[in-house]
């Protein structure tokens, strides 16, 4: 791999590729400039000859005219990769002029004085510790936070507490009422003295003691079999779970209240509840990455709310006071949705 830098000249570039050993080119316009050749022209003509990349670099500071310089290089040819500075104006001008479907480049360009002072410090760690190269005193590293190492289960199993309580839950409760209509038993019911809000409580306990169980046993699963780090309250898990409880046997009763058969029941909570809400809670696909007309209608789902509670609480170990908007969301979803099964679930046959 052979780059021409600077002022190389177009005989010299044209040898290389007859030789095939010309992949890109990297140009400077002030050296350019100091050779007396048109900046430019020059890239454009380099440009037409290497099949690779052509480095152009924009030397304003300014966020305009970085902007404006970017603009023209890019307009030269389709592999022309534009260098601006990395500075807060060439981080805005680059946002700008990728919106405006221009490939550009950020590579780190140092003006006279950034370089001397970077020569500087390479030469005080060389002296500090003779023998090894002057990396620099200071080398930059990219790291995820709560989740350095990377590992998917981390990130994917917390999330299996909110999918697994949605799934079972909603779909037992969803046959509740509905199993009663199908067997002849409603008719029991509709003779005794219970009130509608009593009925909805007797069928849902069960379920959330099922509920319960299952949280304790994904618990156990995921911190002593997956070693998924638990760095939060596991009595507050428990107690955001129970609330979120309350949204999904309230939407899984909901459900057998407009119901006539059970076989009905189940597939309206798969096809209209289950499937929508865990491809748009995020659990899947990130809600960032979906059309921006799909994002809001996310905000009508508890999944997504208690997704967030639940890997915060493992993997950030936060408590109460970080993620009360999404726990005084989900509290508000399961009282909206039990008030409707509660009035849906009138005490008659029909």
């Amino acid at each position: 791999m052979l780059f021409f830098l600077d002022t190389a000249d177009i005989q010299e570039i044209e040898t290389g590729l007859g030789w095939g050993m010309v992949d890109g080119i990297t140009t400077n316009p002030s050296l350019i400039a100091k050779q007396g050749k048109k900046y430019l022209p020059t890239v454009q003509e380099i440009a037409r000859l290497v099949p690779g990349p052509v480095s152009g670099e924009v030397l304003a500071t300014a966020h305009d005219e970085i902007l404006a310089q970017g603009r023209r290089l890019a307009e030269l040819a389709s592999n022309v990769v534009v260098k601006v500075p990395l500075t807060p104006d060439g981080l805005r001008a680059c946002r700008t002029l990728r919106d405006e479907g221009t490939h550009v480049n950020v590579t780190l360009c140092f003006s006279p004085s950034q370089a001397l002072v970077a020569g500087y410090m390479q030469e005080l760690a060389a002296a500090q510790s003779p023998g090894t190269p002057a990396a620099g005193l200071v080398q930059p590293e990219i790291r995820i936070w709560f989740n350095p190492s990377l590992e998917s289960r981390d990130f994917m199993i917390p999330g299996i507490v909110a999918l697994l309580l949605l799934v079972v839950t909603t779909n037992l409760s969803a046959m509740a009422i509905v199993r009663e209509k199908e067997v002849g038993t409603l008719e029991q019911l509709n003779v005794t003295p219970l009130a509608r809000w009593e009925l909805i409580a007797g069928k849902m306990l069960p379920y959330a003691m099922i509920g319960v169980i299952d949280v304790v046993l994904v618990l156990i699963v995921s911190i002593y079999w997956f070693e998924v780090p638990m760095r939060g309250s596991i009595p507050l898990l428990f107690a955001m779970s129970l609330v979120y409880l309350m949204s999904t046997l309230g939407l899984g009763l909901f459900i057998s209240s407009i119901s006539q058969t059970q076989q009905q029941a189940m597939m309206t909570a798969t096809f209209f509840f289950l499937t929508p809400m865990i491809y748009l809670s995020g659990f899947i696909f990130p809600i960032e990455n979906m059309p921006g007309w799909i994002q809001p209608l996310t905000f009508l789902i508890p999944l997504r709310y208690f997704l967030v509670i639940v890997r915060g609480i493992f993997l950030k170990g936060v408590g109460l006071e970080t993620f009360w908007p999404q726990a005084l969301a989900l509290f508000t979803w399961g009282a909206v949705v039990l008030t409707l099964a509660t009035l849906r679930s009138s005490k008659r046959l029909v």
